[in-house]
């Protein structure tokens, strides 16, 4: 009797799908505060928004464009349930993208407050999609192969390719906005660190 109660409860399609959904909008949120207030963020969105405003191409279209060979590398080794679930989030958020600026124009917000908040809200749809066996490709795959088989905590796998992209950054950027994009990095790493890690929440995955 304890024994059945304590079994997983795994995820239904429907949730899973409103989940992504919910996932990608929030993410996609927070990259536009991040992306008002001139900073860069971490992991793959953090490099194609630096690609964006280098190459001057909207930020769906590199997204999606960059994520291919993640795509490929996710299919050999997480399976090819993982790969739809991700290339479909992927849309997702390139899609939700483009739909902020539409809506939201000549919004004033304070760099420190949009770096934050926008970190915090990536940090949390991130952590949605996750949960829901699924990615927002790229970095994300890596980091999540690496605590599959090696036992390291996504988060800190994150962190790491993300101070690489915070640090490619100085190239374009002033030395205050690398700074903010660093505290930016940091916020949105410890949600993951905090809430993802092998073997804490299996119930639900």
């Amino acid at each position: 009797m304890h024994e059945s109660a304590s079994l997983p409860v795994p995820h239904s399609l429907a949730e899973n799908v409103v989940a992504i959904a919910v996932g990608t909008f929030v993410t996609s949120f927070g990259l536009f505060l991040i992306g008002t207030a001139g900073a860069v963020t971490g992991g793959t969105a953090g490099l194609v928004l630096l690609l964006s405003r280098l190459l001057h191409c909207p930020f769906g279209v590199a997204f999606a464009l960059v994520n291919l060979p993640f795509a490929v590398l996710a299919w050999t080794r997480r399976g090819w349930r993982f790969v739809v679930s991700s290339v479909l989030a992927v849309a997702a958020l390139s899609a939700f993208s483009l739909l902020h600026p539409l809506y939201i124009e000549g919004a004033r917000i304070n760099p420190v407050y949009a770096v934050v908040m926008g970190n915090l809200a990536g940090g949390l749809g991130l952590l949605i999609v996750l949960r829901h066996h699924s990615s927002l490709g790229g970095f994300n795959v890596v980091a999540l192969l690496c605590q599959d088989r090696l036992g390291w905590r996504a988060g800190y796998v994150l962190l790491a390719l993300d101070a690489t992209v915070v640090a490619l950054s100085a190239v374009t950027a002033p030395l205050h906005t690398v700074a903010l994009s660093a505290m930016g990095v940091a916020v949105l790493n410890l949600v993951l660190v905090m809430n993802h890690r092998p073997g804490r929440y299996p119930a639900a995955l």
